[in-house]
């Protein structure tokens, strides 16, 4: 469904360089430290930004050039943008219902209600969670292809996160070639929602691979000196010194555990994957 080719976007010193892929069906989210390139590469998707090389397609289609039919099939939920703060539910359900032929009213208004969202109150009186909320079941009630979220959970408690999670799920199950495209500094919501994960770093993807490999092979190694020099490195991707010794990340833990018995093997994960990847030799 989408397509990043060879994508590169410069800001001064910063240059963003990568591809990617989001099949049809998937759920594909993107990490990495602040800065690191996340919001310009989903604002390039969106066509906000146009690049300075490469190319961005939707359905096979240049993303600068959709028209406005075809951009009606993306939902969107940013970070730093949403309606006007002056404006109530109530005005944004009459945005949405002439701006989107195929909004839902009903399961808008039924998951507001159900979400603690009033309908008579300025956004500007909503706290961060309630516009989390609102941004999110915004982008979901027009029956979108395509959903792209920033930090949608960001905010929210734990059963709201959960809330939102759910909502995310049964928005997949009723179209098998909807897909979405996450941000998200909550490594649960990535591990429990996503296929798969990219990991860009000073505007470069530094790793691709499916949740479920990440979870099941990685880990990190903690091992002393001594054990570091006689260590089989040959699945270690990156390295940090420590107090201990030293702490190894790997794809390959099976491959430490059946050679290396003696030696600590924690189970890796996002935060491990982020960490170590973007802090580590």
């Amino acid at each position: 469904m989408v397509k990043l080719d060879n994508l590169v976007k410069t800001y001064g010193d910063f240059r963003l360089d990568l591809s990617l892929e989001i099949p049809d069906g998937t759920v594909t989210g993107i990490v990495g430290k602040n800065g690191a390139g996340k919001s310009t590469t989903i604002k390039a998707i969106l066509g906000l930004i146009r690049p300075d090389a490469g190319r961005v397609t939707i359905n096979g289609k240049d993303a600068m050039k959709l028209t406005g039919a075809e951009k009606k099939s993306i939902g969107a939920a940013l970070s730093d943008s949403g309606f006007s703060a002056y404006l109530r539910i109530r005005d944004i359900i009459c945005i949405l219902r002439k701006t989107y032929p195929t909004f839902d009213e009903a399961f808008f208004r039924d998951c507001c209600s159900a979400q603690g969202l009033p309908l008579d109150k300025q956004i500007k009186d909503f706290s961060t969670g309630m516009r989390a909320k609102l941004r999110v079941l915004i982008a979901l009630s027009h029956g979108a292809e395509l959903l792209i979220m920033d930090e949608p959970t960001a905010g929210l408690d734990v059963e709201a996160r959960n809330d939102i999670l759910d909502l995310l799920r049964q928005y997949l199950t009723e179209n098998d070639r909807r897909s979405i495209l996450l941000t998200s500094h909550i490594s649960s919501d990535l591990e429990s929602l996503c296929d798969d994960i990219y990991l860009i770093h000073d505007g470069k993807i530094v790793l691709h691979e499916d949740t479920d490999t990440i979870l099941s092979h990685y880990a990190i190694l903690k091992v002393d000196e001594d054990t570091y020099e006689t260590l089989d490195k040959s699945y270690i991707l990156s390295t940090k010194k420590e107090p201990f010794g030293y702490a190894c990340f790997t794809n390959e833990k099976q491959f430490y555990a059946e050679n290396y018995p003696g030696i600590v093997i924690a189970s890796g994960g996002i935060d491990d994957l982020i960490l170590m990847m973007t802090g580590g030799n």
